[in-house]
């Protein structure tokens, strides 16, 4: 038996209303099941909600809402007055809340695609809308209750929030998958337990005659560091079915098509910010006394071949590195107006404790071994970033020693605003040695154990690689960890040299590049740059108040001169936003993630002088229990290193499982079914996959005339190309243009026939609808910068290219006797069909366009004939389906088998059930 994802059954939602109560309704997309929630609108201050764990068909549905209406009207028949009412249409619930008078509830009223991984669609949210339960009668109105709702919405929920139906956001691709890889024992388990849930007429009888068409369905907890409104679904969770629950995540989410010769390969970028300590760039600092360090936030970048959609099937690649600030007790006044408030410790930790939390949460989650990149400055006139260095270094030298010295945590300290200043050091190649080391230790994920590509092609580095490699995976174990004190700009150009480094192993693990380097100035790392850069302006946005003032551009000293002016706006931009509304932001997240609490009796959120002893409790009293100085680790973690504890196999880990058994066309586990759709009718013009950035135009054009001219050499996206070229590849020096033709026959050898989704990429990068519920993405591209010449003849000769140039092979000069003879024979049989009379080419202008007004058949299709068609050959089953269908159309019924049975009772519980 196969394990696939559990897919929601709610993803559509309608708010109905009555004097007394709210009717939520929800529904699958095809809307053939749907479940009720009954809302009490007479409780002023509580949340009363019944979830009747009933599915109803639509038919049912009708009856009921029928059954409603009736009922609550306010005179027996009177049909102008309706007494239910249609309040809302929603994809979604974000959560319950209450402030000094009753509970709301928060809906997702309009969503949009942004990806699309294995099937499984990652939605952003658009627009929500936020609905006071309790009826106007009961209602207990308190003066507060407006400012605070007021606070409450100023997190903007529609900008760089993301959900998803059926794949868990809050964990990574490798943890994903490797809980669909679990032993089949432990599955069968976890089944006995959650059987009583789906029970069926059919299940037993079906599930123990067709043997292996059970597939398990899998849910896991979600991470909480990483889901936003936690807190909004405590009220509900023990009462309400889990198809009902969405779990939201907050960061970034881009994804972007790279065409090899007409293959599609995904890659995704998804930044998943932490809610633990969540803030504004100089209200949030260091970390708390759980360990949680602000601004801290995991990045995945996701690489995987779309031509094969399943997760068992197709080719899956991840690396994840994770930001965030020095876990310290430290912070900066800024009551003072300066541009760079001074660093300051607030506790003396002699012990790490604080680091201790924060690096045993990292190696239950990723494993070992954990490696700190520190881009803080090493030397200062006047003490002020380096105080955060001495620290650090003090805090890891303490800890390694109780570490295994093989799983110890690794310190790279590199003074990164030092190599800018300086002419004879290249910031990006320092960088880049850097990375090479960094995920050699690492290692990545890939969905398989072992790599073709390194025996077809080997290369020296891929057997120095790390990581792990179990019975059905290669693991990535440990993390990158990188910090600046802002984590910021120079953390953002460091994460993407490394993620270029990783996504270079990507590629050439999935056999797409023959060796695992990828160089500047090609279309896969401009597309991967602009990705980054999205990625790097919308954390900054999130934390800073700002875009980035550095980008990669500025590190590589190619940024343009208007540059220079845009940072100093955009310094400034940060330093008024710091001044002047970071307080308002943070007082808003702190009453969305229900870090404050309003009550009676008690300040309010606006009359508190600080925030501090919300997030440091431990200063409010003494606790009973104390972690150990030397073992600062949790029991169990330490045993199964390099392997992060959270994806092994343990009593303590299946307990974070829902796994429930279904047949396999069921429509919680079929994500065929989820990703195309059938149902629907569906327009080529709003399919996400088609509106996609893409890496470069579709290269193979049959007329050279509307060719684009930066392919006129190579299509391949790893080749080279300087953007103020026309129509050239500048292949840079000897070694790289040896490197590019190697990826060029490797990408070639991997070659398919060019489809209608590789076709339609060739259109506008911005071409994208929006419709109320979901909408194409529309994300920057890259493109090569293209200058006209005018010249025809210089295009012609860049058009033209030998095979050897394009292919990487010669093709023979003469072809053999058979080859001719083949050839000789079809340029007969062409003639032979168009033979006509030398003296009618005689005729006037007036008798030719006669002739071609006036078709005649010039072949009666003879048996010697190049447009013969030959029909079919049918096998003897085909043979007698085709009887059987026309025996059945004559009312001649054939006896029902055994499978037939099987089928039809799988189809009816299907549909009606």
């Amino acid at each position: 038996a196969a394990a696939a994802p559990l897919i929601s059954s709610v993803q559509k939602l309608v708010l109905y209303e009555t004097r007394a109560r709210y009717f939520l309704v929800g529904s699958n997309p095809a809307e053939t099941k749907y479940r009720v929630l009954k809302i009490d609108r007479t409780e002023p201050k509580d949340l009363v909600i019944i979830d009747d764990k009933h599915v109803y068909t639509q038919q049912e549905v009708r009856e009921l809402l029928g059954r409603l209406d009736l009922g609550n009207r306010t005179k027996i028949g009177q049909k102008g007055s309706s007494g239910l009412s249609r309040a809302v249409s929603a994809f979604g619930i974000v959560g319950f809340v209450r402030f000094l008078e009753g509970y709301y509830i928060v809906l997702i009223t309009k969503r949009r695609k942004m990806a699309d991984i294995g099937g499984h669609a990652i939605y952003k949210i658009e627009d929500t809308n936020m609905i006071y339960i309790p009826n106007d009668s009961v209602r207990v109105t308190h003066p507060d209750e407006a400012r605070y709702l007021r606070i409450f919405q100023n997190v903007d929920l529609s900008s760089n929030f993301y959900f998803s139906y059926s794949y868990d956001l809050s964990h990574s691709l490798q943890y994903n998958l490797t809980v669909l890889r679990m032993p089949l024992e432990t599955l069968k388990t976890e089944t006995t337990q959650t059987r009583q849930e789906s029970f069926d007429i059919f299940e037993d009888e079906g599930l123990s005659t067709q043997g292996g068409s059970g597939v398990f369905g899998i849910c896991s907890k979600p991470y909480e560091k990483y889901v936003w409104n936690g807190k909004l679904l405590e009220a509900v969770r023990n009462t309400v079915h889990r198809d009902f629950f969405l779990y939201i995540i907050h960061g970034f989410c881009g994804q972007s098509k790279l065409l090899i010769y007409g293959r599609p390969i995904y890659v995704t970028l998804i930044a998943r910010r932490s809610s633990k300590f969540a803030g504004t760039r100089f209200l949030k600092r260091g970390a708390n006394c759980e360990g949680d360090v602000a601004n801290e936030v995991e990045t995945e970048q996701i690489l995987y071949d779309a031509s094969v959609m399943s997760f068992s099937a197709g080719s899956y690649s991840s690396y994840v590195q994770v930001r965030g600030s020095v876990p310290l007790y430290w912070s900066q006044d800024i009551f003072f107006m300066m541009p760079k408030p001074p660093i300051t410790l607030d506790q003396a930790d002699p012990f790490a404790h604080v680091a201790a939390l924060h690096f045993d949460q990292m190696l239950q989650r990723f494993g070992s071994p954990i490696i700190i990149l520190n881009l803080v400055k090493e030397r200062e006139k006047r003490k002020h970033e380096r105080i955060l260095s001495e620290e650090l270094v003090a805090a890891v030298t303490y800890l390694n020693q109780f570490l295994p010295p093989e799983h110890a945590i690794k310190y790279i300290p590199w003074d990164m605003a030092k190599y800018t200043k300086s002419k004879l050091c290249n910031v990006l190649d320092r960088l880049n040695v850097i990375a090479e080391s960094v995920v050699k230790k690492t290692g990545f994920f890939v969905n398989r154990p072992d790599s073709y590509c390194s025996i077809l092609r080997p290369d020296e580095k891929w057997n120095e690689l790390g990581g792990c490699v179990v019975s059905t995976f290669f693991l990535q174990t440990g993390v990158l960890r990188t910090n600046c004190v802002d984590c910021l700009d120079r953390t953002n150009t460091a994460q993407f040299m490394v993620g270029k480094c990783a996504l270079a192993y990507q590629l050439y693990s999935l056999g797409l590049i023959d060796k695992p380097n990828l160089f500047f100035d090609t279309d896969a790392v401009r597309l991967f740059e602009e990705l980054y850069e999205d990625h790097g302006d919308t954390l900054s946005l999130q934390y800073g108040g700002s875009q980035l003032v550095h980008r990669v551009k500025t590190y590589r000293k190619i940024a343009p001169w208007t540059q220079h002016s845009k940072d100093i706006m955009q310094t400034l931009s940060i330093f008024f936003s710091n001044a002047f509304s970071d307080a308002d932001r943070q007082d808003s997240i702190n009453l969305f993630l229900g870090v404050f609490k309003p009550s009676e009796g008690k300040p309010h959120l606006w009359e508190l002088p600080t925030d501090f002893y919300f997030f440091y409790k431990n200063t409010l009293g003494l606790s009973q229990t104390r972690q150990s100085y030397t073992y600062w680790w949790t029991t169990g973690v330490l045993k199964h290193l390099p392997l992060p504890f959270d994806e092994v196999t343990s009593a303590e880990n299946r307990r974070k499982l829902t796994v429930k058994k279904f047949h396999k066309y069921e429509e919680e586990i079929d994500i065929h079914n989820e990703f195309f759709r059938p149902y629907e009718l569906s327009s080529f013009d709003e399919t996400f996959c088609l509106a996609m950035t893409n890496s470069t135009l579709f290269p193979f054009y049959f007329d050279r005339d509307f060719m684009p001219k930066n392919v006129g050499i190579d299509p391949s996206p790893f080749t080279v190309r300087k953007p103020d070229e026309t129509g050239k590849s500048v292949l840079g020096n000897k070694n790289n243009r040896e490197e590019t033709v190697l990826q060029r026959k490797t990408a070639a050898s991997v070659f398919f026939p060019p489809s209608e989704e590789a076709v339609s990429s060739s259109s506008e990068d911005d071409s994208g609808t929006d419709k109320e519920d979901e909408g194409a993405v529309s994300q920057r591209s890259t493109p090569v910068k293209v200058t006209d010449t005018g010249d025809n003849t210089k295009i012609t000769e860049n058009v033209v290219q030998s095979t050897k140039d394009v292919y990487g092979v010669n093709l023979s000069d003469i072809p053999s006797e058979d080859d001719l003879a083949i050839y000789a024979r079809f340029v007969q049989l062409g003639q032979s069909q168009h033979k006509q009379d030398k003296g009618s080419q005689q005729f006037s202008s007036k008798h030719n366009l006669d002739r071609v007004i006036n078709l005649v058949p010039i072949s009666s299709f003879s048996q010697d004939n190049i447009y013969e068609v030959h029909p079919p050959r049918a096998d003897r089953k085909s043979i007698e389906i085709f009887h059987g269908h026309i025996q059945a159309g004559r009312g001649n019924m054939q006896p029902l088998g055994k499978d037939d049975f099987l089928m039809y009772r799988e189809y009816i519980r299907n549909r009606y059930m």
